[in-house]
């Protein structure tokens, strides 16, 4: 290695085209989390009344109409991208700023939300113990591994992706048979997970924003596009990334509401930390004992800790972009350390950012990342319509007016039914971290009179994640 990091455009080097449809779909699922279905299941039943899978469903059909955007985008645009940089390219750099931005939120606050499931599923293990100790801790060791190295997490992926999968349909097997046997709803199909008595569709659809949070990831699959071995595959693995994915949450879903059609067996004596914080380790012990739980809280943990790991240094590299490009103060954010060649500043200031699951809920911190996540989607559809049908005039027969109007336009509607529906908090902290970022834009371009410094996360500045040709 080097002992100076310069950006790939500058060294020569470009991006190994050595990624298939799969192993991006892989990559994408693997980001996603699968278990976290069951960490966010006891609030999220408590939210709709018990139809956990019907929340899935509506979030679902929102991110497939989404998923479609970001396809078109990514093939419009064929370069590593973000919300970010659709929204830059096809509207005005201002309104990319404010976008990126927004969801600067999410990078931020990803990471402290592994720390805190983290810490649920080691509380549950070792319930005479601290919360924070384990807050501590985690930070302490996943800031240290990204220290010294930004690489090396995304080989695991694929393993620990099937491992989770692989626990997770054991699990779907046995509540097959307890349910076969009468436990829980006494049957393995019925509407009840779908649709009961006492449903509303407010509370579906505040469940759906919570779920939201489960699919996010989805749209990382648009870093991999120059890596693809062909630039048409990446729109399919958006898609399949969001179906697949959807079909994993409704499946583990639907068989842990017919387990558990009462939300209230995780809030014993009405503790409701149990249902705010992760369920998986309670619903493990439920359906198989101590041996179950161990064995699901060891995927849990293993996807978390592979997502906590990739999403600390994503959030690392994102502001070491910030930095290089004087979007953030450069001397701090654009500091790379000359012995471990990672951008040591910005990996310690995510883990101080961490240590801050110590006082929050999984609950309150999902919310606060879907408000920046629905706001990217509801860009990203907006985006279609700017680029096809305004800039290129694709709007005059009536399968560009389906394809570049209709459909991006119902996806912007839903998505921005969703972010309507968000906790009331989230919208007051997001709609202040917004803010924020506006007054910082009009001091950036002295009052708009200056272009918008880029921060595109995907731009090879360091070459920490992307792979250089072989010279």
């Amino acid at each position: 290695m080097t002992k100076t990091l310069m950006p790939a455009a500058k060294r020569g080097g470009s991006l190994k085209r050595n990624l298939g449809l799969w192993a991006i779909v892989g990559l994408g699922l693997g980001y996603m989390t699968p278990t976290v279905v069951f960490d966010t299941f006891g609030m999220v039943a408590r939210d709709t009344n018990n139809v956990v899978p019907l929340a899935y469903l509506v979030a679902l059909i929102v991110m497939i109409f989404t998923a479609v955007s970001y396809g078109k985008m990514a093939g419009a645009i064929p370069s590593a991208g973000s919300a970010y940089t659709y929204v830059r390219e096809s509207i005005h750099p201002n309104v990319g700023f404010m976008v990126g931005w927004t969801s600067l939120i999410d990078y931020m606050l990803l990471p402290m939300v592994n720390c805190l499931i983290i810490r649920s599923y080691l509380e549950a293990v070792f319930p005479g113990i601290p919360g924070w100790i384990w807050v501590v801790l985690y930070c302490v060791l996943v800031t240290g591994v990204i220290y010294l190295t930004m690489r090396g997490t995304s080989n695991l992926n694929m393993i620990l992706l099937v491992f989770s999968i692989v626990v997770m349909t054991v699990f779907v097997v046995m509540v097959w048979a307890q349910l076969a046997g009468g436990a829980g709803a006494g049957t393995v199909a019925s509407v009840q997970p779908f649709i009961h008595d006492g449903v509303t569709m407010g509370a579906v659809l505040m469940g759906a924003t919570i779920v939201c949070f489960s699919f996010i990831g989805f749209d990382a699959v648009t870093m991999y596009v120059e890596e693809a071995k062909s630039p048409k595959i990446v729109p399919r693995a958006i898609l399949l990334t969001v179906i697949l994915g959807g079909a994993i949450f409704l499946i583990a879903g639907y068989f842990t509401q017919l387990r558990f059609p009462d939300w209230n067996v995780f809030a014993p004596e009405g503790d409701m930390q149990f249902v705010e914080d992760s369920t998986l380790p309670l619903i493990g012990q439920f359906v198989g004992g101590p041996v179950l739980q161990a064995v699901l809280t060891a995927a849990g943990f293993a996807a978390t800790l592979a997502s906590g790991l990739a999403s600390h240094a994503s959030v690392s590299r994102m502001l070491l972009v910030m930095g290089r490009n004087n979007v953030l103060p450069k001397k701090f954010f654009g500091y790379i350390n000359p012995k471990t060649h990672t951008p040591t500043f910005n990996i310690v200031l995510t883990g101080a950012i961490c240590l801050l699951a110590i006082a929050f809920t999984l609950e309150m911190i999902a919310a606060f990342i879907n408000y920046g996540a629905l706001i990217a989607f509801t860009f990203v559809n907006i985006s279609v319509i700017a680029w096809f049908a305004i800039k290129q005039g694709r709007r005059r027969t009536f399968p560009d007016i389906f394809k570049f109007i209709v459909m991006p336009g119902i996806g912007m509607l839903l998505t921005g039914v969703l972010w309507a529906n968000l906790h009331v908090d989230a919208l007051i902290g997001g709609v202040a971290w917004t803010l924020i970022g506006f007054i910082y834009l009009v001091f950036m371009t002295r009052g708009f009179k200056r272009k918008a410094a880029a921060f595109d996360e995907s731009q090879p500045v360091t070459g920490y994640n992307k792979v250089p040709e072989s010279e």
